[in-house]
């Protein structure tokens, strides 16, 4: 894969690739087939994860520890062409082994007995209806398939459906049908043939055979999941585990945008010209904020974001085209020739004075110079655009199911990862002149995951009445100083070697001029180490070197007239092939560059001689099945890496965000949570509104002294329970409040973050909610103030990260409190104090008792 896999990406990965490999021998060995289905939020990355499960079913991948499936076969399906077109773009774009001779769009004529293996082929529904030329003359009369082929001299001697029904029953072969967005192909409402095409497709009908292996892709599974029960119904299809993604995973990877800002009239009236004067504005100061970001990160390329305009389903032209007007006085520095449209005439609009020409959806995001997009229903579904950072939509309020699905296409980020510290860059606006804030209530909850009838994307931010925050002038600089000497923790990956964790550091410290030549130095480190632990583990290695050059064979002989079979068993010498086989170990325990170099290395002067290389690759191969060895080489490598952390922590911090970003990533290459310390936030985005539980919009209170501020000194209070505002409003009556921080609920680099294993092992991060800072005896010092109610289903976990936390880092820390209300009465638990924090940590009390034991005192505020 050309894209390194975020970790919940692997592991959705590996449990699909589990799914596949078991669905290929219950087919071959059983007869059975089977299905099923991955569920993940929009921007998951659900087509770089079905690349890198496709690359593997066809070339295996040793580091997931999968062998290949030569007689692999996939038909990726959906019900629109450049969906898949864009599918098709993408695969070619995250796969380093999938070329365009991989990935074939089945287009008439297409008469083949057979699919081939190692070959994805990209169908849709239109290909498969009774007009379309892939499966004409699909008739049982000969004499009336040659007269269809009198007509129509084009017409194919064999059908779609006869290729794919060979496929099926060829032992050879393994196919696999991928539905992507899977829950449409469903859709008992829709009218036409789209569910019955979709159930041949799964279930054969007549001599066509089901398809073995099915599995359904898409951010709502459950209509595909219970489609497969019922159409499925007459056979014995088995349903294999559900891989799900989980949804809060997704947001923390900064591959979608953490906030999405509303914009809704206040008052009833006609307020669309006036709001698209808005989304101009908007886009407009999105242009330039990406143009200032790429020049202090030194980005060859800026990001060009972009205007959406959506439209009702029966447009007026000239009324797009006023707001076409609109936009150009506000931002003139746009062009006409940078409109482009969407809608089903595929042909050049007229939109008051503007001529606007046609494009396909799925090119728009590479088409940088096309700045604004008129569309209707094109988008809704599967469209990726991830520089799609304005929407405009015409449609009226009944329709807000359909704008949060179009919203679900522009949360992506458009460098893939987050904007470290700069909330704007992190946001999409969504300008919708014909709702009303009752509307707006509805889409809020929507978007947060509020509504069970609806639930969507959690730990998303949505703003009615957004605006900008800078750090606050009022906050001394002294209390900024504090700041940045905060800790904070990473979450660590899953299954990452300390030694590929200190190549990667070196890799990148080299790259970045920050160590020059770090990765030789990596290298003759190590060598020497694993000559060390060679010396030290001398026994276990001689052994080990034995049983590389042993292959034990076992003969079985049967003699003609004679019952029964005689045994024998004997010892072969390894050939080049078997050592190198027990080479990848080698490669997987120590890294294949340190692996490679060692051998290189070990061979010395001698590297041209056949006899002392392959020596060379049998040592190699040994030493890292010698146990002792590989434990104590592992904490070597962790223990360099950490010292090369603290040693350029400063120069780290001084890199671009991309750079700073690659090297957190090498700190989370660990099995263990690692420090880093705080950054600065830049911008900040906070509502200025707040919604009531009866979905009714009234203005938040302010409060002072917040590190990020508007140009009054105020943070509102708007995402501040009841409680949490009492604790912000006590703890700035404290003598010596000097600031205090919201601290935001994601993993970013500018929010405080401790690591901890759920109850089912899972490593999550948990983000206090409020930092205070107070002078304290002549100086200024941090506090932790957390309240979380001790009811909540991780209440008792959350409670033992923060008391570790404390054990580690409290030193850091004035105080570090954790609240809770207890029979309305507000108690707080001390985690500096070691008597709690022993209770909390071994105590095995739940948080209930804890807090309402002798150990937790009333909250003075």
């Amino acid at each position: 894969m050309k894209f390194t896999l975020k970790p919940y990406q692997e592991d959705a990965v590996v449990a699909a690739l589990g799914n596949l490999e078991r669905a290929r021998l219950l087919f071959h060995r059983d007869g059975e087939e089977s299905s099923f289905s991955l569920t993940a939020p929009t921007g998951a990355g659900k087509t770089v994860m079905a690349a890198a499960a496709i690359e593997a079913l066809f070339f295996g991948n040793a580091d997931l520890e999968f062998d290949p499936d030569p007689g692999a076969v996939v038909i990726w399906f959906s019900d629109d062409p450049n969906l898949n077109e864009q599918t098709r773009m993408r695969l070619l774009e995250a796969s380093d082994k999938l070329t365009h001779t991989h990935l074939v769009t089945i287009e008439p004529p297409f008469d083949r007995m057979r699919l081939e293996p190692r070959k994805v082929y990209f169908l849709n529904t239109q290909k498969l209806s009774k007009k379309s030329r892939l499966v004409r003359g699909h008739v049982e009369d000969e004499n009336q398939l040659r007269m269809d082929f009198a007509a129509a001299p084009d017409l194919q001697g064999r059908t779609i459906w006869e290729t794919i029904g060979n496929t099926i029953n060829d032992g050879d072969l393994t196919l696999y049908l991928i539905l992507d967005e899977a829950h449409r192909g469903f859709n008992a409402s829709t009218s036409g043939e789209r569910p019955t095409i979709v159930r041949q497709l799964i279930t054969g009908v007549g001599q066509q055979p089901p398809i073995p292996v099915v599995w359904g892709i898409s951010a709502t599974i459950e209509r595909f999941q219970e489609a497969m029960k019922a159409a499925d119904a007459t056979s014995d299809r088995r349903a294999l585990p559900a891989v799900n993604v989980d949804p809060a995973l997704v947001q923390e990877s900064g591959l979608v945008k953490d906030t999405v800002a509303l914009h809704i009239p206040n008052e009833a009236g006609n307020f669309d010209s006036v709001l698209v004067r808005l989304a101009a504005r908007k886009l407009k100061e999105s242009t330039e904020r990406w143009a200032r970001y790429a020049e202090t990160q030194g980005l060859a390329e800026a990001v060009k974001p972009l205007l959406v305009l959506q439209t009702p389903n029966t447009p007026d032209p000239d009324d797009i085209g006023l707001a076409l007007d609109t936009i150009f006085d506000e931002f003139p520095e746009l062009g006409a020739d940078q409109i482009r449209h969407v809608l089903g005439d595929h042909q050049t609009q007229r939109f008051g004075a503007f001529q606007v020409p046609w494009i396909e959806p799925q090119l728009v995001e590479d088409r940088t110079h096309v700045r604004i997009l008129v569309a209707k229903d094109a988008i809704s579904t599967g469209w990726d655009c991830p520089r799609a950072e304005v929407l405009v939509s015409f449609r009226r309020a009944q329709d807000n199911t359909h704008i949060t699905q179009l919203l679900g296409r522009m949360v992506r980020s458009p460098l893939a990862r987050r904007i470290q510290g700069d909330e704007v860059l992190n946001s999409v606006e969504c300008i919708l002149p014909f709702f009303d804030r009752t509307t707006a209530g509805k889409v809020v909850k929507y978007l947060t995951g509020q509504l069970p009838e609806m639930p969507g994307t959690t730990g998303k931010k949505v703003l009615l009445d957004g605006r900008t925050l800078v750090p606050n002038p009022e906050v001394p600089e002294s209390v900024w100083e504090v700041w940045d000497g905060l800790p904070t923790e990473s979450l660590p990956q899953r299954g990452a070697r300390p030694t590929k964790r200190l190549v990667a550091l070196a890799h990148a410290l080299s790259a970045d001029g920050i160590r020059p030549g770090s990765l030789k130095e990596v290298e003759s480190e190590l060598h020497s180490v694993l000559e060390a632990y060679a010396t030290r583990f001398s026994k276990h290695l001689d052994e080990a070197i034995k049983e590389v050059w042993a292959v034990e064979v076992q003969e079985i002989v049967g003699r003609v007239g004679k019952n029964g079979l005689t045994y024998r068993e004997f010892v072969e010498r390894a050939d080049d092939r078997a050592i190198r086989t027990g080479f990848e170990v080698a490669k997987k325990a120590f890294g294949a560059d340190i692996a490679q170099s060692y051998v290189n290395y070990l061979a010395g002067d001698d590297a041209d001689d056949d006899e002392s290389l392959r020596e060379a690759f049998v040592r190699a191969a040994a030493l890292a099945t010698v146990k002792e060895a590989r434990a104590k080489i592992d904490e070597d490598a962790t223990k360099i890496t950490a010292e090369w952390f603290a040693e350029h922590r400063v120069a780290i911090k001084g890199l671009s965000d991309e750079r700073r970003q690659a090297y957190e990533e090498i700190r989370a290459m660990a099995v263990d949570p690692q420090t880093t310390s705080l950054s600065r936030p830049r911008t900040r985005l906070e509502d200025y509104m707040v919604v009531d539980e009866d979905e009714q919009v009234s203005v938040a209170p302010l409060a002072r002294l917040h590190l990020m501020s508007d140009e009054n000194g105020d943070f509102p209070l708007s995402s501040l329970n009841e409680w949490e505002r009492r604790v912000v409003v006590a703890e700035l009556a404290r003598p010596g409040a000097v600031g205090w921080y919201r601290n935001p609920p994601r993993q970013a680099i500018d929010s405080l973050g401790i690591a901890y294993r759920d109850s089912v092992g899972n490593w999550r991060s948990m983000h206090p909610d409020f930092i205070f800072f107070h002078e304290v005896r002549g100086s200024i010092m941090a506090s932790i103030i957390d309240p979380h109610g001790h009811h909540l289903d991780d209440a008792d976990v959350k409670l033992k990260a923060l008391a570790s936390f404390s054990l580690q880092h409290g030193g850091a820390f004035h105080r570090i409190e954790a609240l809770s209300s207890v029979n309305g009465q507000m108690k707080t638990l001390d985690m500096k104090t070691d008597s709690v924090r022993e209770a909390v940590i071994n105590g095995g009390q739940p948080a209930t008792g804890i807090y309402s034991s002798k150990l937790a005192f009333d909250y003075d505020g």
